[in-house]
């Protein structure tokens, strides 16, 4: 009773800053999106804002001491429902069909963001103490393959055809690459780090 004492409130106060920062950056990339600038992106643009975005991340994750902090001692779970948002990849399969985006790119892409968000849904239905590392570290490897040819895939894409990819320049899509891909690569690695330290650490809070 105690811990669940402690990490409700680590999850309260230390968490409110970080929301904030996380809804401030939603929020310019919600107004990027809507300026219309990111519509005129290179392939190479898009990928840059993707890795910059994720470098700065994982930078504010290891250098400010009230973000890394709460990465150290949140429940896992919350690293992993992220992933949820990857059912975004049923409207990649619908925008692939109807020829919006190119199916070469939307089908893989779609499936295979649609798996992980299907297998994190399983993880975070099992009870906190029958979780299994194992389970969680193949997954999270998985993942994180994923999204990294996800992100390559558009490359490509955008390289070989720069008009076909303009879905991903636009709202909603926009958000893709500056904010939830980011987010998602961010965490994959955090959850590494937490998979990695001292077993009582990382289920601490599971």
């Amino acid at each position: 009773m105690g811990q669940d004492a402690v990490s409700t409130f680590v999850m309260k106060e230390e968490a409110k800053p970080l929301v904030f920062g996380l809804l401030a950056w939603l929020c310019f990339a919600v107004a990027v999106g809507v300026s219309g600038c990111f519509q005129h992106a290179s392939a190479l643009g898009v990928a840059a804002t993707v890795w910059t975005l994720t470098a700065v991340a994982l930078w504010a994750c290891w250098k400010l001491r009230m973000i890394r902090h709460w990465v150290l001692v949140v429940d896992l779970r919350w690293l992993i429902a992220v992933h949820l948002t990857r059912f975004v990849g049923i409207y990649f399969l619908v925008l692939g069909r109807r020829g919006d985006l190119p199916e070469e790119f939307a089908k893989p892409a779609g499936i295979g963001d649609i798996a992980i968000a299907t297998i994190a849904l399983i993880i975070l239905a099992v009870p906190k103490r029958r979780m299994s590392r194992r389970l969680v570290l193949a997954w999270n490897t998985l993942g994180l393959i994923d999204i990294i040819f996800v992100a390559f895939s558009a490359l490509q894409a955008g390289l070989g055809d720069w008009l076909s990819m303009a879905p991903l320049r636009e709202l909603p899509l926009s958000l893709l690459p500056t904010f939830l891909v980011p987010l998602i690569i961010t965490s994959h690695v955090l959850i590494f780090v937490r998979l990695a330290g001292p077993r009582h650490t990382a289920e601490k809070n599971e």
